[in-house]
């Protein structure tokens, strides 16, 4: 068994993030084993792909997502700001996302949303997958821990992670509480000591966002069963040799 490797939001070092382009371009890999990407709604309640809560950094808009209908979303360009190549690229769906990995991988979807900014978000999203019968290729994941037990309700034969930046506190705890299977966390808070804890009760483990050959071999031998989440999947496979 070696690491899994997870194309942080696609092939984003060589395609704009969490389009369809980044997406192809990694599931034309065959060391990749899934996606990671972010779903935040539109105006009119539609799951889309997209990072940030606001459109200037990927895109040509402006504003914030949530203001937005899905037709508009549609109309502005999210890779002309990654290079004219791209040009035109657009927000996709979850579902457009999901009909692209659909039997190619994985696909960690991550709930993207602050205080109630969302209501609606986990529901939308599970809709999204049972209608693409993808219910045991994707799992859950969120710092918002609200919507990973909403999630959970929702639909609990859906996994749910629990995304961490930092060193994790009572994790025993709030694995309990919510219900979550996987634990994706900040690669620099990896040591074996979690590893060992995350194995005694029974949940996964993923690092997040590692790009440099050493440090994806220095965490992938702390244990084969880490998947390994990256914005350079050629990177990846040269440290696990796959």
């Amino acid at each position: 068994m070696t690491n899994e490797i997870i194309a942080h939001r696609g092939w984003s070092a060589e395609a704009p993030e969490n389009t369809l382009a980044a997406f192809r371009k990694a599931l034309d890999a065959p060391y990749v084993a899934g996606l990671e990407l972010d779903v935040q709604l539109s105006k009119d309640g539609v799951p889309v792909v997209i990072h940030d809560f606001t459109l200037q950094r990927t895109t040509n808009g402006t504003g914030f997502v949530k203001d937005k209908t899905l037709a508009e979303l549609k109309a502005l360009d999210a890779g002309i700001w990654f290079g004219e190549a791209f040009r035109g690229e657009p927000i996709p769906t979850l579902a457009e996302a999901l009909a692209l990995a659909k039997g190619r991988g994985t696909v960690n979807i991550e709930l993207k949303t602050a205080g109630h900014m969302y209501p609606g978000l986990a529901e939308a999203a599970v809709k999204v997958i049972r209608e693409a019968g993808m219910e045991k290729d994707v799992y859950f994941t969120s710092f918002d821990h609200l919507v990973m037990l909403e999630a959970k309700s929702i639909a609990p034969d859906i996994r749910t992670g629990l995304l961490v930046g930092g060193r994790p506190i009572a994790m025993k705890y709030q694995f309990e509480a919510t219900g979550a299977d996987v634990l994706s966390i900040a690669y620099p808070y990896i040591t074996p000591e979690l590893v060992k804890e995350t194995k005694e009760l029974g949940i996964g483990l993923f690092a997040w966002t590692i790009d440099d050959v050493e440090r994806i071999r220095a965490v992938a031998a702390l244990d084969s069963s880490i998947a390994i989440c990256t914005n350079r999947p050629d990177r990846a496979r040269e440290a696990l040799g796959v």
